[in-house]
């Protein structure tokens, strides 16, 4: 198992770089997000020695310069500094809680009920049932057909050289759940987790889990981290054994 430091280090440096985003890595992260994905900027992953008012004045001035009107920074207690208190005297609106979970792979235990099946997704068909169960939970635009055929070639070879995978389960033979996987320096960084509403609380999420675990084990990873949200997906780490590491808080800010 990783140290605290590590787990809340990791923590801060998982980004994710949608395909077509702009980005920028300095002393903190910017991600300018595409339209699908409701454009917009990301930051994260403090690491200056200039004063959070200096950092956050950048992280602005880069927002606007790609075009954007709308800032959305994560932060992390491993930030340097930290921005939050900034944020908040500027205005910024709270919008979302993360909670960092992780625990050594061997100490998790996923009870999963008989009628979640959970595959390793390795088909242009089972890609295209991803997204719509994507489409079904976060709104966003399905993705035309050379983008299902981008997604299942980032699959295929994540799969081929052992560094990531994704997984969809099924209730009564209908895709329902789905979510992604990443290994990195012997973390596996669980992503992406969606289930269609009308499917919750009947353990579909929890075969996502149970797969995505048993599968980055096989790729060499020790110690899964996952950022729950507190309102969802949270109460049932924790009651498989994930540990709270702390929380990570979205705030809004328009530029």
């Amino acid at each position: 198992m990783h140290t605290r430091t590590d787990v809340l280090r990791a923590s801060a440096e998982w980004v994710w770089l949608p395909r077509g985003c702009d980005h920028e890595t300095t002393d903190l992260q910017l991600v300018r997000y595409p339209a699908r994905f409701g454009g917009g900027v990301r930051g994260s992953r403090v690491e200056s020695s200039s004063d959070a008012a200096s950092v956050l004045d950048r992280a602005i001035e880069k927002t606007r310069v790609w075009g954007e009107r709308e800032l959305t920074f994560w932060t992390n207690e491993s930030d340097i500094p930290d921005l939050e208190q900034e944020l908040q005297a500027r205005g910024a609106e709270h919008i979302d809680t993360v909670a960092v979970f992780a625990q050594a792979i061997a100490g998790i235990s996923v009870p999963v009920p008989e009628d979640a099946v959970a595959e390793i997704i390795r088909t242009e068909a089972q890609i295209r049932r991803m997204d719509a169960v994507n489409v079904a939970v976060w709104g966003q635009k399905p993705l035309d057909d050379e983008g299902i055929l981008t997604e299942l070639a980032e699959t295929t070879r994540a799969l081929e050289d052992r560094s990531g995978l994704r997984v969809l389960a099924a209730l009564d033979g209908q895709p329902v759940s789905t979510g992604g996987c990443t290994v990195v320096d012997g973390f596996v960084r669980l992503w992406g987790a969606a289930t269609i509403e009308s499917a919750r609380g009947r353990g579909s999420y929890r075969a996502v889990l149970a797969e995505r675990l048993r599968a980055s084990a096989e790729f060499g990873a020790t110690t899964a981290i996952v950022k729950g949200r507190v309102s969802t997906s949270a109460p049932i780490l924790a009651r498989v054994g994930f540990e709270r590491f702390g929380d990570e808080r979205a705030y809004r800010l328009e530029v």
